[in-house]
């Protein structure tokens, strides 16, 4: 699916004068609201791209994220594109920026660009950075563009802090809970409609860290559904679903939680019944806060085969009563 967020008509008219004049070594790019807009035409100082590298520092915040479209080839294409995501910036930044890129690529077209560049540290946009890059380029095997956003998004995020890919969200003043960076990306994605319209989550019982569960599943009905989640161990599955009302009507496109938590044997289950309870509230917290999805109902079941689509049409379409007019009672005798 293609992401809520596109180029606006600014963006292309600056990238096409990006594109014809030479003098131009580069074109920063944000996002505002829903679209990719241009922040800044750079110019180049002279035709080495090393020479020009000094007209990008001063744009480089330690905790703004931004698109960065650089001239570095004689030949086409002529083009690089960057996305710069620190660590010190907002979460919903990072999520919002890292999962956008590919889609601003698309939008101005790949066949523009020689490559694409995840970088977390402005001293990877400098004379040296680009020439680790170019060493570990000359090393590394061909990726997919997918597979590499992904790889580095999590990398972005693993060297983050302390080292954990994680957000930490506060419950109280004696318990918080980290959820790993990825499945904020997922459930923000989820929002916009982009993926399987499926995330699933489940808590690392060693590290107690809210972790996105991995799978390739594209669920359409609520039996398909049913069929992807664990029936041995708790999840949280946010599930984009559209639903047609039973007698005819609008069909609602919507996202529903499920908490399941099947009932197993062993200390391990012990645990989960204990964790997954207290994590709830915060999950939900989380993906509407930061991840901004609008969930339309909430389910909380035991066994996932006790999720069916006629409960949940029924919650979705809950059928109106009518109720009969107020009668004054006759009087006795009569």
């Amino acid at each position: 699916m293609q992401s809520g967020i596109s180029a606006s008509q600014e963006l292309i008219s600056a990238f096409n004068t990006l594109l014809s004049d030479t003098s131009q070594f580069g074109l920063l790019v944000t996002i505002t609201g829903e679209s990719l807009t241009p922040k800044e035409t750079l110019t180049g100082a002279s035709s080495n791209f090393s020479s020009n590298l000094s007209k990008l520092t001063p744009h480089l915040k330690p905790d703004e994220a931004l698109y960065i479209l650089l001239r570095r080839h004689d030949t086409a294409p002529y083009l690089i594109a960057v996305t710069y995501v620190p660590d010190s910036a907002k979460v919903r930044q990072k999520m919002l920026f890292a999962s956008t890129r590919l889609t601003l690529v698309r939008e101005l077209g790949s066949e523009h660009f020689r490559e694409t560049i995840f970088a977390t540290m402005a001293e990877e946009l400098s004379v040296a950075g680009f020439e680790k890059h170019d060493r570990h380029s000359e090393l590394e095997a061909p990726l997919t563009e997918e597979e590499r956003t992904l790889g580095e998004v999590k990398r972005a995020e693993a060297e983050a802090g302390a080292g954990t890919g994680s957000r930490e969200i506060h419950l109280s003043s004696h318990m918080k809970m980290p959820v790993a960076t990825d499945a904020l990306v997922a459930l923000s994605a989820l929002g916009r409609e982009e993926g399987s319209g499926l995330v699933m989550l489940k808590i690392n019982p060693e590290t107690e860290v809210v972790e996105l569960f991995p799978d390739s599943s594209t669920p359409k009905t609520i039996t398909e559904l049913v069929n992807t989640i664990s029936s041995t161990e708790p999840r949280f599955t946010f599930f984009r679903y559209k639903a047609s009302p039973p007698r005819g009507g609008e069909e609602k496109n919507v996202i529903l939680f499920f908490y399941t938590c099947p009932s197993t044997p062993g200390t391990k289950a012990i645990k989960f019944r204990m964790v997954y309870p207290l994590m709830k509230r915060a999950v939900l917290t989380v993906a509407t806060t930061e991840a901004g999805l609008q969930i339309e109902k909430k389910f909380e079941v035991e066994e996932p085969s006790e999720i069916t689509e006629e409960i949940v049409t029924s919650e979705l379409f809950p059928e109106t009563e009518t109720k009969a007019g107020f009668r004054r009672p006759k009087r006795p005798g009569r």
